[in-house]
């Protein structure tokens, strides 16, 4: 399950929303869930989550 957060950088000018994705995956060493974290460009959200 994925969770997505809205952020804006207004200080800057062209200012790009940027999106705080967190995906759960499994750890090739031990098998346990990890949650990657990443702020990423609101237009390659769904890139993000299919990788």
């Amino acid at each position: 399950m994925a969770k997505k957060a809205v952020a804006t950088y207004a200080g800057q000018r062209n200012a790009q929303k940027y999106v705080k994705c967190i995906r759960m995956d499994r750890s090739p060493k031990t098998g346990a869930y990890v949650f990657n974290e990443e702020l990423v460009e609101e237009s390659k959200a769904k890139e993000y989550f299919n990788k």
